[in-house]
């Protein structure tokens, strides 16, 4: 099986079969996500223990097939890290999907390095980066509503 191959079927059941999709009990932090020019939305959940670390997470709402599992690997990745380490990781990915990182740092992201030929598909890119924009405010503004919405793609960091 070639890379792409194998990339497509990482997606494919990360769509189909999703390990984080539902909703959590008394979550640390919800935010709502929106991509507005497709209409994905999702509201992303996380807990977080007294160490910072992100014990649990989930995600719910509607979107293509992109988000949904690019979300899903999100969480994936950022499980069982400290609120730095997601962040990091979620720098990595924007930073793979615009072309700037090594093998080595892709390798980090694990499973959704799956996304990294996304760039080729520039009206897919937003759809890629929602969750992972997502957690980018909610860690970083300590936002802890999930009844607003949050346009993500709106400035050029989702080209």
């Amino acid at each position: 099986m070639d890379l792409k191959a194998l990339y497509q079927e990482i997606l494919n059941e990360h769509n189909i079969n999703p390990n984080h999709k539902g909703v959590m009990e008394n979550p640390t932090f919800t935010l709502q996500g929106v991509n507005p020019s497709c209409g994905d939305n999702i509201y992303l959940q996380l807990s977080l223990d007294e160490n910072g670390v992100i014990t649990e997470g989930s995600f719910n709402g509607s979107g293509c097939a992109i988000s949904q599992a690019s979300v899903d690997l999100m969480l994936d990745s950022v499980i069982g890290k400290t609120k730095e380490e997601a962040l990091r990781l979620a720098g990595l990915f924007m930073d793979m999907i615009q072309g700037k990182t090594t093998d080595e740092q892709i390798a980090e992201l694990d499973e959704a390095a799956a996304l990294k030929n996304i760039s080729f598909m520039p009206a897919r890119v937003k759809c890629a980066v929602l969750g992972w924009h997502t957690m980018q405010e909610m860690l970083t503004k300590n936002a802890t509503d999930g009844h607003g919405s949050a346009s993500h793609c709106e400035s050029d960091s989702c080209k």
